[in-house]
Formats: structure tokens, C-alpha cells, sequence
């Protein structure tokens, strides 16, 4: 019956949730593309923090540099604020939407960012209202936080990882799918709140923590851990 019911909810939640953000019809332009960058120099840990109140972003590795990014945008004050600090091999990186942000009619808002394969990051996103999707299985990573709001996350972390690294998500009204890496050990732990979290491909161990077989054995382990707001969250390993 509870099952039932919170498949209704869900929906309901969700659009009021939308509602309450009050989506303005912004006066668009021209889309205007710009490109954000930053020399790795002599760089070998980052963190990175994202934030994005709605609209689309890509993740990716690949990038030649620490980071490379492309926006686009057609609401001239919509332009994206970019910082860095980088102090000897460390650097800080904050990549923020303008606050009040809110897409309706012909409103177009994108991030395409790509980071640096050989850095050993932390990487944080705040996500609001939109799509987000991380292809980033590739990258050195060290820590991985992800905030959901009121959209879909694809957080895609399958590749070869050589060390081990913690991955936490944070539930908000909408739907994420976790992509793991195959032949490293894995350990999840996922506490729902009025949504449904589904785990595929991993053993079932005490309460809401699951595990495969190389788990504590492989050289290279995975620890997610899940926190399941208003939506569907599912772990495929």
C-alpha cells in the first residue's frame, strides 16, 4: 500500500516543487557561448565545486587542461560566475549560476565541462532544477558529492579506478541512476526518504548496506553512500 501511494506522490511532490521555484519567462537574445579555462601548470590535486540552479550540465574527463568549460546561455545576465585559487599543486575551482535562475519559454541554460584525467580531485555538484549527467568513471577521483534538486542525475562512474574513493548523494524530488565500476570491490549504503532506491548487481548485506564479492579484497574499493529524498534512486553495479 505505502508502495503505492508514493508512486503517486512522487509526481505531485515533484511539480509543486517546480511550481514553488517560480519559473520566470526571462526576455532571451542571441545564445552566446562562452569558454572557461584553466592551465593544470604544475597542478596535481583539485577540488571542484559546482553549482547549478537549473539547466543542463555535462560532465566529462578529457580535458588538456585543469578544466575546460563551455556555456551557453541566451539571457544576457545569466553568465556564469568562474573563481579559482591555486596555491603551489593545489587548486580550488568554483564554477556558479547566477542565483534566480529560472528557465521557461525559450530560456536555454548548459554547462559542457570537462576535467583534467590525471589530477586527484574532489569533486562537488549542487544541482537544482534540470539534467545532469557525469561521465567521469575515468577521472582521478578522490571524493565525489553530489546535492540532487528537482531533476535527473546520470552520475556514470564506470572505468578503472586505481584508488580507492567515497561517492555521496543526496536525495532531493527527482531521479538518479549510479553507474559503478566493474571489478573493484563495492559497498553502498542507502537510506530512503518518501522515494524508492533500487540496487542491481551488488549482495545484500546488514540493513541497508550492500556489497559485492571483491568488497574489502581488491586493491581498489568504492564506498557509496545514498541518502533518497522525494524520488527514485537506483545503484547499478
Amino acid at each position: 500500500m505505502r508502495s503505492h501511494y508514493t508512486k503517486l506522490l512522487i509526481p505531485v511532490l515533484a511539480l509543486c516543487f517546480l511550481a514553488s521555484c517560480e519559473f520566470d519567462h526571462a526576455t532571451t537574445g542571441p545564445m552566446k557561448e562562452d569558454h572557461v579555462t584553466l592551465d593544470r601548470g604544475s597542478v596535481d590535486r583539485a577540488n571542484v565545486q559546482l553549482n547549478m540552479g537549473a539547466g543542463q550540465m555535462d560532465v566529462s574527463g578529457g580535458a588538456s587542461n585543469l578544466f575546460d568549460g563551455t556555456i551557453q546561455y541566451n539571457v544576457p545576465a545569466w553568465q556564469p560566475v568562474f573563481t579559482h585559487d591555486v596555491n603551489g599543486r593545489h587548486a580550488s575551482i568554483e564554477l556558479k549560476q547566477p542565483e534566480h535562475v529560472r528557465l521557461g519559454g525559450n530560456a536555454h541554460y548548459r554547462w559542457n565541462l570537462k576535467l583534467n584525467d590525471q589530477v586527484l580531485l574532489d569533486l562537488t555538484a549542487n544541482c537544482g532544477a534540470g539534467q545532469a549527467h557525469f561521465d567521469i568513471g575515468q577521472l582521478k577521483l578522490r571524493n565525489v558529492e553530489v546535492h540532487m534538486g528537482a531533476g535527473q542525475v546520470d552520475l556514470d562512474l564506470r572505468g578503472h579506478p586505481t584508488r580507492d574513493y567515497d561517492v555521496n548523494v543526496r536525495g532531493g524530488v527527482g531521479q538518479a541512476t549510479i553507474r559503478l565500476p566493474d571489478n573493484v570491490g563495492i559497498w553502498a549504503e542507502a537510506h530512503g526518504g518518501l522515494g524508492s532506491i533500487t540496487v542491481t548487481g551488488l549482495n545484500k548485506g546488514n540493513g541497508n548496506q550492500w556489497q559485492n564479492d571483491l568488497y574489502d579484497k581488491a586493491k581498489v574499493n568504492v564506498r557509496v553512500t545514498v541518502e533518497g529524498g522525494i524520488g527514485e534512486i537506483r545503484i547499478i553495479a
